[in-house]
């Protein structure tokens, strides 16, 4: 049975979306509607990974740069509403991927250009001696795209930098984006469940999309719940997950136990009449062509 973590009290805050900002309060003298649909066992030693071709190298003197963006405010003429929880998540992702050994840096209220820039910058960094690389965008969104302080922008060109043909010192290492952001407009009802008591190549071709891994906090045309107080449902997951079985589970296995959480541990608790009682479910995407294990 899924367990309603988000109660409508105010401590607790309140659960909102990810997406469009149209709705509007309906009462200008109730200030508890919200103004926004800011839609809301392990592993073998590191040793290992020297001689095993499907998993990813990782005793690189440094695991390598994480990125976050975390947008909060936006220009009037994009009709976002503030992303109020949102800080929740950044401080959150901070910790935890500064905790696996990541060099990571919070960058807020991003335009779509300095977001473009940014990513462009460390693209062209030497990554010749780290392991890996993650970003994590915080922000409104919805399908293929994601939402900069004056307007949106298509995912691909923020990630288009560190495809292969234009980021060769990242080329057969993992670059994963967490991506907390709304995808549409569909709000997901739920559904009762009922349940039973090799030798290493010296030189070889990849596809330039190859070793790519895009976690989306949920399914796409739907929205993304963020709660006010707590921050997002998906983030809060992450952090968790990453927290408790970094250096135990494989990446996936880690990712599926996201997805357990956010499906069956979260139900919305809104002002906004529809809004109560609304379920999610994050979806990843992966070119990973092998397994990585990132370190605890």
């Amino acid at each position: 049975m899924a367990e309603v973590c988000d109660s409508a009290d105010k401590q607790s805050g309140e659960d909102n979306v990810d997406a469009f900002g149209f709705l509007k309060k309906k009462d200008k003298g109730r200030s508890d509607i919200a103004e926004e649909v800011d839609a809301a066992h392990h592993s073998k030693g590191c040793t290992a990974a020297v001689s095993d071709p499907f998993r990813y190298k990782m005793d690189y003197p440094s695991i390598g740069t994480c990125v976050i963006i975390n947008n909060k405010n936006f220009a009037k003429h994009t009709n976002m509403f503030t992303r109020n929880g949102t800080d929740v998540d950044a401080s959150s992702a901070l910790k935890t991927f500064s905790h696996l050994g990541y060099k990571t840096k919070v960058f807020t209220d991003q335009t779509v250009e300095q977001m473009l820039q940014l990513l462009l910058n460390v693209s062209k960094e030497d990554h010749s001696s780290r392991a890996s690389f993650v970003c994590v965008l915080l922000s409104h969104g919805e399908e293929g795209q994601i939402y900069g302080t004056n307007g949106s922008v298509k995912i691909e060109k923020l990630t288009q930098p560190f495809k292969g043909n234009n980021c060769k010192s990242l080329v057969g290492k993992p670059k994963l984006f967490f991506i907390q952001a709304c995808r549409g407009t569909a709000l997901d009802d739920g559904a009762n469940l009922e349940t039973d008591s090799v030798d290493e190549q010296i030189s070889e071709r990849i596809p330039v999309e190859a070793d790519f891994l895009y976690a989306y906090s949920t399914a796409p045309g739907y929205y993304s719940w963020r709660n006010t107080y707590n921050g997002s449902w998906f983030i809060q997951a992450l952090c968790e997950m990453l927290e408790r079985y970094s250096g135990k589970l494989e990446l996936m296995q880690i990712m599926t136990r996201v997805n357990n959480k956010v499906a069956l541990y979260f139900e919305s608790s809104s002002n906004l009449p529809g809004f109560t009682g609304k379920k999610q479910i994050p979806c990843i995407v992966s070119m990973l062509t092998k397994d990585i294990y990132l370190p605890h």
